[in-house]
């Protein structure tokens, strides 16, 4: 079974080289068969040119352009619809997202049986590296509110970086939301629909470049 990589970029030449070696190199040597759909959503810098330059170095690269409307959860909607993967995990651009992590959630999809695995960052074994404060306090607070609304024992559904098998990706559809509100939308829809999902301690690092 493949493993699809669906990562929104706009504007992220500084960090794709860097972000997309480093996914290709750990899950090459977790044995995982992956693609690394990239989702160009409107770039005005050289994100394009980057990723088909890269694209000669890594073979599981397929970089998509959405023709727009443009916007986070839309560019993510445009990767998940063109995946070939039979699980995806969503990642960042600016490789705040540990590839490791993702090697443990296709793990707990593929050995364990879950049909989602979400992390967080604010569990024991979990991490975050510069995380500004006034975000961390923002942060903290909408997740709470998720979690007293929503009756879950999840505590950080606002973070993007999640796996998924594509029946869930499937049973969540239409998939509304334009922008950071997907994040939010796919696990609460597979929650309430009743999929199978587990928790698992993620790290999470600040962003180097834009």
């Amino acid at each position: 079974s493949l493993f699809s990589v669906v990562m929104p970029a706009r504007d992220e030449e500084g960090s794709l080289p860097d972000t997309l070696r480093e996914i290709h190199t750990v899950f090459s040597a977790a044995n995982i068969p992956h693609e690394i759909v990239v989702v160009d959503d409107g770039s005005r810098d050289r994100t394009w040119a980057v990723l088909q330059s890269l694209k000669e170095e890594i073979p599981s690269l397929t970089p998509l352009q959405n023709p727009g409307p443009h916007g986070f959860g839309r560019a993510i909607t445009y990767g998940l619809d063109a995946m070939k993967g039979d699980a995806c995990v969503i990642m960042m651009a600016d490789a705040s997202d540990s590839p490791i992590d993702a090697v443990r959630y296709w793990r707990l999809l593929n050995d364990e049986g879950y049909e989602c695995a979400f992390g967080s960052r604010f569990i024991k074994g979990g991490e975050v590296v510069d995380y500004p404060r006034l975000k961390l306090f923002v942060n903290r607070l909408a997740n709470l509110f998720i979690r007293v609304v929503f009756k879950i024992r999840l505590n950080d559904t606002t973070n993007a970086f999640k796996a998924y098998r594509r029946t869930v990706i499937d049973g969540c559809r239409p998939l509304m939301s334009p922008h950071f509100n997907l994040t939010v939308e796919i696990p609460l829809k597979a929650i309430v629909r009743g999929f199978t999902w587990t928790v698992t301690p993620i790290s999470w690092k600040n962003r180097k470049h834009g």
